[in-house]
């Protein structure tokens, strides 16, 4: 009885159980298909929703910056595009008022009470704000040249970008040290190796590009650069040196050159040099107008001879004596020439060095010999058979004694405002119209925040200096810029305004790279009037001419006197 009444007592517990659980169950089951409704609705209203407009500016100038990293307060990393805007739309901070963390190389915020450098946004959908930083560097960061995505965030906020191709131009993802030059009424763009979009490897063997001269309906230098890659039929970019004889599997060009021929027609010359993967010859290329590549024209025959210009560096026109000449910045200062002859550029031993060294001699440490005149005072010269010295050098033959207190001294540049030695790695060298001078951007070795991210600007009064004090103008905190090159084509205002680019990459540090930025190239602007730079009036600054020694000749300065010979 008691086991049969235990059934029937169990049975109705049962049933009543399961008469208060099922509304319960059914309530449940209703909500999370209730929840899922909402979640799916709230997707779906996220998709709809407009990005919230960032956009961080100079403010001093209200331009916007380039490459600012914005960062939330759980390490969610943004980067502004080339007109400085960021296209927020992060699922779950919409909303909401959500802190940003603000860095960039030369830029800076001030910081709070604890140290955090950045603001708190109110972040509503289709929203907008502006934030100021306030710029460390004298230059000015204008955009990016390469890559993909440079108005990226542009283009998702419906704004309207200043260049053609703002998101993919030559399925180029990034690209390596430039040489521009002006040939036949347009601008030549010509890079090393190029990453693509479909693969790890890209090509090796130059990459290239024209645009159109801003005076002949090129963009303004200050909004940007349309380029017009030369590209093979899947729309990635044409390798424009063919196999050579050496058979190398890379290929790099630098210090471009045009010159006539015997027709008198203008040709682009290309010294060139061949890696596999160490250096393995030098040589000058000829452009192809209708193949719309380069062609072999010789390869020289010692890959250890100083007289070639295919190693690195920058290219720029002088005259001399009323001779035109090509000086390379190769060797880290201009000190390598050769004459603007088509015979000449194809003759290594047509190339000359700047130097001190007694003719045919080479450096050798504390036997090194230096060629001095019936005086005593030491000759530097334009010289065919003897190579030039370098900074360290120049400096190791002063500290032994072997140049003396009032021998000429070139290379020994020094921070204008501390004192301390600058160490240039490589340089690019023009005339400048407004200075009245030669003027050097140049790209720092062992800097202070950087093993090659500083760079300096210097002037002298010949291509060949003397180069003695320099100002420190951008900065690039454990970040490489190197192999900077100026476009004299861009200059304005008579030079008071001059542009330059350079290569930005993580190479030889140890900082995670940059999305979209990392290993392309970013265009610079400075104003030579800039009171930071505290150079003297332009108007103050003697001529040449005035000086003495000198010789104005079109944009040249020639050395004529003394000490110095003129090869």
């Amino acid at each position: 009885m008691k086991r049969k009444s235990w059934k029937k007592t169990g049975l109705w517990a049962c049933t009543i159980l399961m008469v208060a659980i099922l509304p319960g169950m059914a309530i449940a089951a209703n909500a999370e298909e209730s929840a899922g409704a909402e979640s799916m609705a709230a997707m779906v209203a996220l998709k709809k929703q407009e990005p919230f407009a960032i956009k961080v500016v100079d403010a001093e100038t209200g331009r916007g910056i380039p490459n600012v990293e914005l960062m939330t307060t759980n390490k969610i990393t943004f980067y502004t595009d080339s007109a400085g805007y960021v296209a927020f739309d992060e699922p779950g901070l919409m909303n909401q008022k959500v802190f940003f963390h603000m860095s960039s190389h030369g830029y800076d915020i001030p910081a709070d009470f604890f140290g955090n450098r950045g603001q708190a946004v109110d972040v509503k959908p289709g929203g907008s704000v502006t934030l100021k930083m306030n710029r460390i560097n004298i230059a000015q960061r204008l955009y990016r040249i390469t890559g993909q995505g440079i108005y990226r965030d542009s283009v998702l906020l419906g704004l309207k970008p200043p260049i053609k191709e703002p998101l993919l131009n030559g399925q180029v993802m990034g690209s390596d040290s430039v040489q521009t030059i002006k040939y036949r009424n347009k601008l030549y763009w010509f890079w090393g190796d190029t990453d693509r979009v479909a693969y790890p490897l890209g090509n090796f063997r130059v990459t290239g590009a024209t645009s159109k001269l801003p005076d002949k309906g090129g963009l303004d230098p200050d909004v940007g650069v349309n380029l017009d890659y030369f590209t093979n039929k899947d729309g990635f970019v044409k390798s424009l040196v063919p196999p050579l004889p050496d058979g190398a599997g890379i290929a790099w060009v630098f210090g471009l050159m045009t010159v006539k021929d015997d027709k008198g027609n203008e040709r682009l010359l290309a010294p060139y040099s061949t890696h596999n993967p160490e250096p393995t010859t030098y040589g000058i290329l000829i452009w192809n107008d209708k193949k719309e590549e380069f062609q072999h024209l010789v390869q020289f025959p010692d890959k250890d001879d100083w007289r070639h210009a295919g190693e690195g560096g920058q290219a720029s026109y002088y005259e001399d004596n009323g001779k035109g000449y090509w000086v390379f910045t190769q060797h880290k200062y201009p000190n390598l020439r050769v004459e603007s002859k088509m015979s000449a550029i194809l003759d290594y031993t047509q190339y000359e060095a700047f130097t001190p060294l007694a003719p045919g001699t080479k450096y050798d440490g504390a036997n090194t010999k230096l060629e001095r005149d019936a005086e005593g005072k030491l000759v530097w010269g334009w010289k065919k058979d003897t190579p030039m010295i370098s900074q360290d050098e120049e400096k190791e033959l002063i500290q032994m004694g072997l140049i003396k207190q009032e021998d000429a001294k070139y290379y020994q540049l020094k921070d204008v405002d501390t004192g301390d030695e600058v160490r240039i790695w490589q340089s690019s060298v023009e005339w400048n119209e407004y200075r009245q001078r030669y003027l050097m951007i140049g790209q720092q070795g062992f800097g202070k925040t950087s093993l090659v991210g500083e760079i300096w600007v210097a002037e002298a009064p010949a291509p060949n200096g003397p180069w003695t004090t320099a100002k420190h103008i951008i900065t690039h905190a454990d970040y490489s810029f190197y192999n900077p090159a100026q476009h004299e084509y861009f200059s304005k205002d008579g030079g008071k305004i001059i542009y330059f680019e350079a290569t930005y990459t993580n190479t030889f540090t140890k900082s995670i790279p940059t999305p979209r930025y990392n290993y392309n190239q970013m265009m610079y602007r400075l104003d030579l009037n800039d009171p930071k730079l505290g150079l003297p009036l332009a108007s103050a600054v003697k001529s040449p001419q005035q000086e003495g020694g000198y010789e104005r000749d079109s944009r040249i300065d020639v050395l004529r006197i003394g000490r110095y010979r003129n090869g």
